[in-house]
């Protein structure tokens, strides 16, 4: 079945950078919009980024000029720099592949890799 599997994640302080990966498997990836959620405690899941299958990005204001989010279709992977951390972006950060084709969503998401910002 398909598989979207993070790494990256950890523990750092405020100010710091971590890069996460997602690596697709049993997909057509460059056929797949990609993107970055993330889900703190006692909160929603909500958008941080995404990459189209054609590469243009889109992120949410809270991320904007400290996160950026790329792709390797030759790797099957997305990446998402972060830099600038703040303890506001602790969070399981997920990874989501997303198309339409011939009328029918596919839609999956990766286990997740919790991310870290100590004061």
């Amino acid at each position: 079945q398909v598989q979207l599997v993070e790494s990256g994640g950890g523990l750092v302080q405020a100010g710091g950078s971590l890069r996460l990966s997602c690596a697709a498997s049993r997909i057509i990836f460059s056929n797949y919009h990609m993107g970055w959620y993330r889900q703190a405690p006692g909160k929603q899941r909500e958008l941080v980024a995404t990459i189209t299958s054609g590469g243009s990005a889109n992120y949410a204001d809270s991320v904007k000029g400290r996160f950026a989010i790329s792709r390797d279709n030759a790797k099957n992977t997305v990446y998402l720099q972060m830099n600038s951390l703040k303890p506001e972006d602790t969070a399981v950060y997920y990874c989501n592949a997303d198309r339409l084709l011939g009328g029918l969503g596919y839609n999956y998401w990766g286990q997740g890799t919790q991310v870290t910002v100590s004061s």
